[in-house]
């Protein structure tokens, strides 16, 4: 059962998807992150809406996005990857985008993905309490006459 639907996925998913890293995202990620990127928080699976592209705002957060397990460890080659990951970023957090944001490329993901964490929760929690340091002082700067 699990293999036919698989199958079918494989076959109908990319007629459905207006773009290559959409189909991506549909075969690698969405059993995890649900259509609309919401995750699963309770269960460790973190929403993504309006949240991915605030780690590209810290150091070590670019780097985060590549080296999670279901970005390191996909099947997906590394230029496929780094359009799934630009395609994310886009899709589900464009509003958050650095103004002076960069594209992924396959010749960055590559050595990335060779260090995939193995502390992700705890890695994930540092760089969100650098995002929450960084967004304060953000409103305490522009506050300050």
């Amino acid at each position: 059962m699990r293999a036919a639907a698989l199958t079918f996925l494989l076959l109908v998913a990319p007629a459905w998807a207006t773009e290559p890293a959409e189909a991506d995202y549909m075969l690698n990620c969405q059993g995890c992150h649900l259509p609309e990127g919401q995750g699963f928080p309770d269960r460790q699976v973190p929403d993504l809406r309006h949240q991915m592209a605030r780690f590209l705002n810290v150091p070590g957060g670019r780097e985060f996005l590549v080296q999670v397990p279901g970005s390191a460890q996909t099947a997906l080659n590394d230029a496929d990857l780094a359009r799934l990951l630009n395609w994310m970023l886009l899709r589900f957090s464009a509003a958050q985008m650095p103004a002076d944001f960069q594209p992924y490329t396959a010749a960055e993901v590559g050595p990335l993905r060779k260090q995939p964490l193995a502390r992700v929760s705890e890695v994930r929690s540092e760089l969100l309490e650098r995002i929450a340091r960084q967004e304060q002082l953000e409103v305490s700067t522009v506050q300050t006459p």
